[in-house]
């Protein structure tokens, strides 16, 4: 198994579902941080959010954003995808709403905002990682990082203990 592919099957394993992660955004110079569910594919996480939501808005001025969950710290770009039920989100939300099942049918999420359009609506937020930070792992998501396979990424292991938030 490649190192790419050892990453992959870790990040999978650990972020693949309803994950809570930790997103900074910044507004104004100052850091912003919050808890959000989030799932793992390809070296994005996922987010449904509300489209007007603070972390959004800071998204739209400024894309850096920083997540930390567990062990794993990573800095990356943080993309607004639109309304959920727009046709470019159509396979990634079939993955989200299996994932966030739960929030889904718990309440959380008023079905008529999500098909209404308005603007109040949930969006998608895509959070692609560049680099990640210090840590029990160290992955590199930077375009110069990938591997002569086409591998999107390199990932070495420092036993430096785990990471904290």
């Amino acid at each position: 198994m490649s190192k790419f592919e050892n990453a992959e099957k870790i990040m999978v394993e650990r972020f693949g579902h309803d994950s809570l992660l930790s997103v900074a955004t910044v507004d104004g110079g100052r850091p912003h941080v919050r808890t959000v569910d989030a799932f793992y594919e390809s070296g994005a996480f996922y987010v449904v959010t509300y489209s007007l939501s603070n972390k959004m808005k800071q998204i739209a001025k400024n894309p850096d954003v920083a997540v930390c969950g567990e062990w794993f710290l990573g800095h990356g770009t943080g993309e607004n995808l639109g309304w959920v039920l727009e046709e470019s989100n159509k396979e990634m939300m079939a993955k989200l709403r299996a994932a966030f099942a739960d929030w889904y049918t718990g309440g959380h999420v008023d079905g008529a905002n999500e098909v209404t359009g308005e603007s109040s609506a949930f969006g998608a937020l895509k959070m692609t990682l560049s680099q990640d930070g210090s840590g029990k792992y160290s992955w590199d998501f930077t375009p110069s990082a990938i591997p002569q396979d086409g591998s999107p990424a390199a990932m070495n292991y420092h036993d430096s203990g785990s990471a904290t938030c």
